[in-house]
């Protein structure tokens, strides 16, 4: 065994036990879901007994994860530079461990459009949080205020906008690829305007 393959080893006993902690379950429960016993699963998690991989695939099972997250080492890309849009005041982030899924940071200095025509629709999940300042969000017929610390989930299938309340605010937002993909082509057909 090399050097590498005994700190992977310490690694996956660590995060056995850390996940059986974090979901507040005891040895003997986390055995009974796995169909270990008490003692073997001890021994695992001690570096007692040899991990075998059929082992893994049922812990993993039963811990409610994938094998892959359970042995994964890569830690080479954990910091992430964002792509800027000047233009638009926007920061965005991809995650990586969700392909698809955009973090997004947008400065707003003007109020959401009067006209319910501009308001866009398109598939996809959104969530913001506000992160200082005031917006307003418009969702269909209903406007809603969101002040600093306050966050918004919403089905961007039902139209909206969302702009300020009286002086700029700053807004972070979480993007599923359809809601990314129909911003995109929202701020293509109207570059100028501050909306979500």
């Amino acid at each position: 065994m090399t050097q590498d393959d005994g700190e992977l080893d310490g690694l996956v006993r660590k995060r056995i036990r850390a996940l059986r902690v974090a979901q507040g379950w005891s040895l003997e429960e986390l055995a009974t879901r796995a169909r270990l016993s008490p003692s073997s699963l001890s021994r695992i998690e001690n570096g007692q007994r040899r991990l075998a991989l059929d082992q893994l695939v049922t812990l993993a099972r039963a811990l409610d994860t994938s094998l892959d997250q359970l042995v994964e080492t890569d830690t080479d890309d954990v910091i992430a530079n964002p792509m800027i849009d000047g233009t638009h005041g926007l920061m965005r982030w991809p995650i990586k461990a969700e392909p698809g899924m955009t973090v997004m940071r947008q400065r707003m200095t003007s109020p959401p459009p009067d006209n319910p025509a501009s308001m866009r629709a398109h598939p996809g999940r959104e969530w913001l949080v506000v992160l200082s300042g005031t917006a307003v969000l418009m969702l269909g017929h209903r406007r809603f205020r969101v002040e600093t610390n306050q966050a918004a989930e919403f089905p961007t299938m039902l139209p909206h906008a969302i702009g300020t309340a009286g002086g700029p605010c700053e807004i972070l937002g979480i993007f599923d690829r359809e809601a990314r993909r129909g911003h995109h082509t929202d701020k293509k057909a109207r570059p100028d305007a501050d909306r979500s």
